[in-house]
């Protein structure tokens, strides 16, 4: 299966096939979208999408890691990270469409 990357521009073309609104508005409503999840984010406040799943910042505590390298322990010091929870509809999208291609490949 390849490695593709859905682009902001490929958002904004999909907004304005589907929902009919000129190439501009959809652009800017794609970006639109894109700011207030981030702005949320950013003051950790949580973002849930009915459907999708939901993000939420996640702080972590500073810990000793290892360089894989020397083996010598380095600090890692705390820091907010990212994370995604998919939702069970979106779960069982992704395995639905892992089911038929397999069964693609099969016959």
């Amino acid at each position: 299966m390849p490695n593709v990357t859905v682009t902001r521009a490929q958002l904004s073309e999909a907004v304005y096939q589907e929902v009919g609104l000129s190439r501009n508005e959809s652009a800017d409503l794609v970006e639109t979208i894109l700011d207030e999840v981030a702005d949320a984010l950013a003051k950790g406040e949580m973002v849930k999408i009915s459907s999708f799943g939901s993000f939420s910042v996640r702080q972590k505590g500073q810990r000793v890691g290892r360089n894989p390298k020397t083996g010598e322990e380095v600090p890692i010091l705390p820091r907010r990270v990212l994370v995604f929870r998919a939702s069970h509809v979106l779960k069982n999208r992704i395995n639905q469409g892992m089911a038929e291609a397999e069964g693609a490949v099969a016959s």
